[in-house]
Order: C-alpha cells, then sequence, then structure tokens
C-alpha cells in the first residue's frame, strides 16, 4: 500500500495556490494505491496531475468531514465523471471499496460534525488516517491496539505553541509526542500532516524538531510505502 500526500496544509493556506510563493502547502488531501482518494478538497485534481497521477485510475473516494479544505462538490463531480465512486461513511461504519477495508471512527473535531477518521486495510498493511482532530477518543485509541497500524497519520495543525485554544479540536507537537509515545507498543510509523500556515515555521524546522522522535513529517507530494 502507498499513502501519497496530495495536500498537507491547514485551511489557513491560501485556496489560490497563485498566491503562495516559495515553500508552500495545498488544502489535506491522501491517495491511497492511485486507487482511494481520501478528501476531494479544491487542490486534489490540480495534485494529482502536478504529482504525475492519473485522475481516472481513482475509483473510490472518502471524506473525513466537510469543512471546505476537505471537502469541494465540484471535486468530487470531476472525479465522478472519470468513473469514481463517492462513499459517505458515519461513524461506526464499515465498507468494502475494492480491495480496501474502510471502517470509520467518531473523530475528536467539535467544530464539523460528521467528523470521522479512517481505518484502511487491503489485507496485508493497515493505515489509520486521522486528520482533522484533537487527542484521539478512546474508541480510536482501541481500534488502534487491535489492529496494530502500519503507519498513523495524526493531525499536527498547531505547531510548538502552548495554551493555544485550537488544542480542543488540533494537536500541537507535544501533544502528537505523547500519543507517539503512549501508542509506541502499537504503531509502526508516525506522520503528521494539516500544519496551518501561521502556526509553523519552515517544513526543514518542523522535520528537525520531529526527527529525534521517528515522526515523518508530511510535505506535498510525499509518498509513503504503508
Amino acid at each position: 500500500m502507498q499513502l501519497l500526500f496530495l495536500g498537507t496544509g491547514a485551511a489557513d493556506w491560501p485556496r489560490d495556490l497563485t498566491e503562495n510563493k516559495g515553500e508552500y502547502r495545498r488544502w489535506s488531501s491522501a491517495l491511497v494505491d492511485d486507487a482511494l482518494l481520501i478528501d476531494p478538497g479544491p487542490h486534489a485534481m490540480e495534485a494529482m496531475k502536478t504529482f504525475g497521477k492519473d485522475p481516472a485510475k481513482v475509483k473510490y473516494i472518502i471524506n473525513t468531514h466537510p469543512h471546505a479544505d476537505h471537502f469541494c462538490p465540484e471535486t468530487v463531480a470531476q472525479f465522478e465523471a472519470l468513473g469514481a465512486k463517492f462513499t459517505p461513511l458515519a461513524a461506526d461504519t464499515s465498507a468494502t471499496l475494492g480491495n480496501y477495508t474502510v471502517s470509520a471512527y467518531q473523530a475528536n473535531h467539535g467544530t464539523c460534525s460528521p467528523s470521522v477518521h479512517f481505518l484502511i486495510t487491503d489485507g496485508d498493511r493497515t493505515l489509520f488516517y486521522a486528520l482533522d482532530s484533537a487527542w484521539l477518543l478512546y474508541t480510536e485509541v482501541q481500534a488502534i491496539i487491535g489492529a496494530k497500524p502500519d503507519l498513523l497519520v495524526l493531525d499536527a495543525t498547531i505547531g510548538d505553541i502552548d495554551g493555544d485554544y485550537r488544542i480542543f479540536e488540533h494537536n500541537n507537537l507535544n501533544m502528537v509526542l505523547e500519543m507517539q509515545k503512549t501508542l509506541a507498543p502499537h504503531v509502526k510509523r508516525f506522520c503528521i500532516s494539516h500544519m496551518a500556515r501561521t502556526l509553523h515555521t519552515d517544513h526543514e524546522t518542523l522535520v528537525e524538531r520531529m526527527a529525534p522522535h521517528g515522526v515523518l513529517v508530511a510535505c506535498d507530494g510525499l509518498a509513503v510505502e504503508v
């Protein structure tokens, strides 16, 4: 299983990519094995073409929550016109999408409902995709302990900032590291995404910050073998 990060930014990055000068992040979206699109945001189609992927190969679309940086009806329509199928998944439900079994869990993202995270397995490798949210909820932790995912992608909207009110629906880096230490016996690798433009410094500094802890920092176009 391969996970390609099409976008790794939070909603404070400009929607218009021409406004981004130098280093930038698109709004969060990811692609599994060229076939399963997670979060059909407004940048997803452009990102696929930029990173050399054929949009016609996307067969399945799932969505964590309907915030505008994660869901765009026009994007869904574009992919559906190419043959993809959008499958809404509520918390505590699952679906078989081709080779994938996708299970949805309630996310700790209080400003948006519905809001879910995904456990995705192809029978060989397992991914837990947890954008957006603050602390993982108890039912999610139990699922992670049971599934022992090969990769856990965590929200890291907030940087090294203490006392920010957004910790009630997003993680700062210390929260990420606390969950990483706790779940390390059950997860092979950890990765962060959904970084806010106004709450982080540059990508290289973030990589240096997280490297001693073995946490991968996603960037647009990063492909990870799960």
